[in-house]
């Protein structure tokens, strides 16, 4: 225990009980180590602290400042000595998250829920971003860490925990499709099509494919919003192409059905959970993201199974 601090509860104690050697028995301590704790401050101070009369010990001006002041003194360090505790115990904290617009329901949601539950005096900002944005925030520091598509072309960025997600057609129950699990792309050449648009990393696949295979899409519409995507395809505006993790949620709701493209040059897409290389995590940040990385595979599962 630090000097000053030692020497406080003892003179608190005394200048309470006005007696040395009740002190000394509360504070299971010598009579001669507080005598000497108080003499030493009274001679740095060049005041007497305490009158010295037959019946015990009495504050005197000084003593009474010192007194209200060390009392204070001591709230103040069990306020900061429990703000410490929390933060070694990792029970206090703010963490921002930016994940893509595929994320905004289903496990995320639900990992946040009980991260909330467990550790509620982490309070959590989430942002929804297109890919290329939650890699930025990730890198420029907006963000402690972000979950995106195909991360490992960036020097910038440390890969926590990834998994991966197929292509494919995405489309109404009753549609001839969804009897199939999978089928090649060719398989849509005559049929209205609803697509993503830049920046939804789904659409740099679907030119991929189209230039390899030479198909030319009837695009019905198109857009960079996985949500009017879906709303457009339950609507029977046409087929449209997304992740498993797109419409992971619509397919175990039996809203939508999935069909997994299967051209051999398609190659399943990553989806990360990354933090910036050049940062080290908070506290708070390290327990929101090792609750994600316990739970990415299971998402990765969910999504190829979808």
């Amino acid at each position: 225990m630090p000097a000053f601090s030692r020497f406080l509860r003892y003179f608190m104690a005394v200048g309470r009980l006005g007696s040395i050697r009740k002190a000394a028995d509360e504070l299971n301590v010598s009579a001669s180590a507080i005598d000497r704790q108080i003499l030493n401050v009274e001679a740095e101070l060049g005041l007497p602290l305490f009158e010295r009369l037959p019946t015990g010990l009495r504050l005197t001006a000084a003593g009474e400042m010192m007194m209200a002041s060390g009392a204070h003194w001591q709230q103040g360090m069990a306020s900061l000595r429990g703000r410490i505790e929390d933060l070694r115990g990792l029970k206090r904290g703010h963490v921002d998250i930016a994940v893509i617009d595929a994320l905004a329901t289903g496990h995320v949601p639900a990992t946040l829920h009980a991260i909330q539950q467990r550790y509620p005096g982490i309070t959590l900002g989430i942002k929804v971003l297109g890919n290329d944005a939650v890699r930025r925030a990730v890198i420029d520091g907006s963000v402690d860490c972000g979950i995106l598509f195909e991360p490992q072309s960036y020097r910038d960025l440390s890969v926590r925990a990834f998994t991966e997600v197929v292509l494919g057609f995405v489309t109404p129950p009753g549609h001839p499709f969804a009897a199939l699990p999978e089928a090649r792309f060719s398989i849509c050449a005559d049929e209205p099509m609803i697509i993503p648009a830049e920046p939804l990393a789904v659409y740099q696949q679907i030119a991929v494919l189209e230039g390899a295979t030479g198909i030319a899409l009837t695009r019905k519409a198109s857009s960079d919003n996985i949500q009017m995507i879906t709303a457009l395809v339950t609507q029977g505006a046409g087929v449209g192409v997304l992740t498993s993790l797109d419409v992971r949620t619509e397919v175990q709701r039996g809203s939508l059905a999935f069909t997994r493209i299967s051209d051999s040059l398609l190659r399943p897409m990553t989806l990360a959970l990354c933090t910036a290389s050049a940062r080290t995590p908070s506290y708070a940040a390290n327990l929101v993201i090792g609750e994600f990385e316990h739970g990415f595979a299971a998402l990765g599962h969910a999504a190829s199974t979808a």
